[in-house]
């Protein structure tokens, strides 16, 4: 009896993963072993990365205020402790959003800040 292969099953896993590597160069986007690997090394990046910009966003908007509050005379941690021992419950995504757009609410904050 001659062996029998299932070449659908194999067609459809090499078309999943030829799909997803679509767009890069030569043999990346063409090549199933290639492919393979590539795909697989950008999965791994989007995996880390998707855990690397949470951080990334974190030091942009300390960086916001930071540069907010020293245009109020004032420096980042002394903001931050004023603000919590005030009792504004406003995350760092707020804050900077409010430095970048309404510079008089941000010196409201601070002022509030600064009285604590």
């Amino acid at each position: 009896m001659p062996r029998s292969r299932n070449k659908v099953a194999v067609r459809k896993r090499h078309n999943k993963v030829l799909k997803k590597a679509r767009g890069n160069y030569g043999g990346r986007g063409k090549l199933y072993r290639t492919a393979l690997e590539t795909v697989h090394k950008g999965m791994t990046y989007a995996y880390r990365d998707r855990r690397n910009k949470k951080r990334v966003f974190r030091s942009l908007w300390i960086a916001r205020i930071s540069a907010a509050a020293k245009m109020c005379d004032m420096n980042y941690s002394t903001l931050i402790n004023g603000l919590k021992k005030a009792g504004v419950n406003l995350n760092r995504k707020a804050l900077a959003d409010i430095a970048a757009r309404d510079m008089t609410t941000f010196e409201n904050l601070a002022k509030m800040a600064a009285g604590k």
